[in-house]
């Protein structure tokens, strides 16, 4: 096929990139991508804070999980096929957009999957991103010679469980759960069956990247979050609840501190990567829900709702906890050792304790400042003794 000198082509072969290409960043279309997966988890965490103000915190729990895995899986298999095929050309584009098309709908889904367990459009909306992820393995089989069993098996294994979270919603209600779960597992199996026939390409530079993009996503979540609940208190004369702002915004610079503290290193083994990219949904999940549980702390302030001190200040502290323990174990203890690993898990239990305490959101701050505090004292020291007290970074 010929082109004009310049122009993007409409199609071309789909060949896998280099893993070790340098300078590689994200694509305007993958920000875009980004940007219209926002709206998504918003309404994911608004879903969590009006179902735990209101009391009902189980089905709350509940549902902001199965909510938020379908928001995570999505993004986070669109993201590693573009790391290792992204074309460019326009095939490629009008699929992608697709894709967002079908973020879009699982987004309008969220409110009808809380308010009254009912995920049919967000079924829907998965199931486009998800088959359209089967038409971009399919081209990747037929450009890739070399990747083909893998593609492969990505595209069939894709497919097959798209019809049955399709037949899901024809199951009795007392079904619905159990085949949750079930499905759920297979799609999480797909890629560690379809890369034992040989891992893919993709690139660890554009993926720490991209999981770093994602992460400042749920970040902005909670700074929104907690910016609209205050404004809502303000508005209504209650003025004091610039000091809990104050708090949440330690914790949302505390969180990003401590995420983007070191380089993130993604490990190229299969079962260390499957961990690594499978793990960061405790820490996607656990900060989106940090942003409705300083709601639920605004609303408990302003005397809102129908959840004790205790249950509210456990909405910002199960999840902050919940986000410590987990980037300890993906990103702090596989590059340190000695007290500043120790300390994320000994904070994480303070902060569990914290809501036994009469002011939970500022004492939770104070930890993390404290935390945040460790880490730097402890880089510095580090760094004037030529990096000792480091273990080597992921294989």
């Amino acid at each position: 096929m010929t082109t004009t000198r310049g122009l993007r082509p409409w199609y071309r072969p789909m060949v896998a990139r280099r893993p070790d290409e340098e300078h590689r960043s994200a694509t305007p279309l993958e920000l875009f991508f980004d940007l219209c997966f926002v709206v998504a988890v918003a309404q994911a965490a608004a879903g969590l804070h009006h179902d735990v103000v209101e009391g009902h915190v189980g089905d709350a729990t509940v549902s902001y999980l199965r909510v938020f895995f379908a928001i995570w899986w999505a993004w986070m298999n669109v993201t590693w096929f573009a790391s290792a095929y992204d074309t460019d050309d326009d095939v490629y584009r009008i699929t992608t957009l697709v894709e967002i098309a079908g973020a879009l709908v699982l987004a309008a889904g969220v409110p009808q999957a809380f308010a009254e367990g009912d995920f049919t459009t967000m079924t829907y909306g998965y199931v486009v991103i998800r088959l359209a992820a089967v038409v971009q393995w399919s081209r990747a089989a037929a450009g890739d010679p070399a990747h083909r069993r893998t593609a492969r098996r990505y595209a069939l294994g894709v497919a097959v469980v798209q019809a049955g979270w399709l037949a899901r919603l024809l199951l009795p209600v007392d079904w619905l759960g159990p085949s949750f779960l079930l499905l759920a597992l297979a799609d999480l199996l797909v890629p560690a069956v379809a890369e034992r026939a040989g891992t893919t390409p993709w690139n660890p530079r554009h993926i720490a990247e991209r999981y770093g993009l994602f992460t400042l996503i749920v970040l902005g979540e909670v700074v929104l979050a907690t910016s609209v609940a205050v404004q809502t208190g303000v508005d209504a004369g209650q003025g004091e609840l610039w000091t809990l702002a104050a708090a949440g915004a330690v914790i949302v610079f505390a969180l990003w501190w401590l995420y983007f503290d070191r380089p993130v290193e993604v490990p190229t083994r299969l079962r260390a990567t499957l961990m690594w990219g499978y793990g960061h949904y405790l820490i996607f999940a656990a900060i989106a829900a940090v942003g409705s549980g300083l709601w639920v702390a605004v609303d408990r302030e302003r005397h809102l709702g129908h959840v004790g001190g205790v249950v509210a200040g456990y909405a910002t502290a199960v999840p902050v906890a919940v986000c410590l323990l987990a980037v300890w174990v993906l990103l702090v203890r596989p590059q340190r050792e000695g007290p500043v690993s120790a300390a994320f898990p000994v904070t994480a239990a303070l902060v569990l304790l914290a809501p036994l305490g009469p002011a939970p959101v500022y004492v939770v701050a104070a930890l993390l400042f404290a935390l945040v505090a460790v880490t730097v004292v402890a880089r510095r020291r580090a760094t004037r003794t030529g990096g000792r007290g480091r273990t080597p970074g992921p294989p």
